[in-house]
């Protein structure tokens, strides 16, 4: 039986190992060479169905979850991915992005001298250029453990679990609005009526909790007004967290089936690994694991190890 869970997972997988390939790749380039499947080699020299850190972060995640919510696990998940390569595609760590890597590395210091007091205070960080999309590619799998709690709780757990690589409170409302979204779809709203109801908690949340406006206006082109109504050339697809929340919700919105939304989400070019697999968690809740080319799902590296995986958490998620 397929889940949500199997959705989300396997949807963020797909999408991630289409942009492996050609990440670093203009969207110019991609005009001209459009990514149409699942490719082998490119930038990475990876074969075919190859995943990222993207991925590997995002099942480092959903193990911990799997068993029990600890954010002390996840970090030691984390740890153990750089460290001793688990959850890898092909037994090597192949991408690591800078902020990530500097951020694990503290964590392995926090760990070695077991100062887990030192975990709380990563979400205290007010450096704005350490906005990378390092915590929005990760944090789909959170989604199954906080669906249906307040949101001010919500938030509580999202800014713990983003902060192990990206403390900034940007990188956290970024994954509570990506999660916002995503929760609506799995409760059942059309994605129109999940986006619209997504900016209205959005905005209550930002006045409620007295976000200040500097913060607030970072996200008015989704919040305020309906970010499918721009034009491709004003959607950009860097490694920035905003350029790739904006591109997800984009991409999803303007397309009308799975593959759609993950070859528009790649061909933007850029970060096309992490643009294709927040893409492409979202678009597997939408449109379901079926939905999926088989051929993608038979070419994607340790698929079992994925559906056991998918189907652990479902069941621990179930008992509790």
């Amino acid at each position: 039986m397929k889940t949500n869970v199997h959705n989300a997972l396997f949807g963020l997988a797909i999408g991630d190992a289409l942009g492996v390939p050609v990440e670093f790749k203009t969207r110019a380039y991609l005009k001209q060479f459009p990514v149409k499947t699942m490719m082998a080699y490119g930038t990475h020299h990876q074969p075919k169905g190859t995943w990222s850190d993207d991925s590997s972060l995002a099942f480092c995640l959903a193990e911990t979850l799997s068993e029990n919510y600890d954010i002390n696990a996840v970090g030691q998940k984390f740890v153990q991915w750089k460290d001793e390569q688990i959850w890898t595609p092909h037994g090597k760590v192949f991408d690591i992005g800078i902020q990530t890597r500097s951020a694990i590395t503290y964590l392995s210091h926090i760990f070695r001298k077991s100062d887990y007091d030192a975990i709380t205070y990563l979400k205290y960080e007010t450096d704005e250029y350490t906005n990378g999309n390092g915590a929005l590619m990760r944090i789909l799998p959170l989604l199954f453990y906080i669906k249906n709690k307040s949101i001010d709780e919500q938030f509580d757990i999202i800014k713990e679990v983003s902060s192990l690589t990206h403390g900034h409170i940007r990188s956290a409302l970024s994954c509570l609005i990506y999660l916002k979204l995503a929760e609506h779809i799995v409760n059942g709203l059309s994605l129109e009526k999940a986006y619209n109801a997504t900016r209205i908690i959005i905005k209550e949340f930002f006045c409620d909790n007295k976000i200040s406006d500097y913060e607030v206006n970072m996200f008015s082109r989704l919040v305020d007004y309906d970010i499918s109504l721009l034009d491709e050339n004003q959607i950009k697809s860097s490694g920035y967290v905003l350029h790739t929340l904006e591109a997800s919700f984009w991409c999803l919105l303007n397309s009308k089936s799975y593959e759609e939304t993950v070859l528009k989400a790649v061909n933007l070019g850029e970060d096309t690994d992490t643009t294709g697999a927040v893409t492409g968690g979202l678009g597997g809740l939408v449109y379901g694991y079926e939905a999926i080319p088989n051929e993608w799902i038979n070419a994607l590296a340790r698929k079992d190890d994925i559906t056991n995986l998918c189907d652990k958490l479902y069941n621990n998620l179930k008992r509790n």
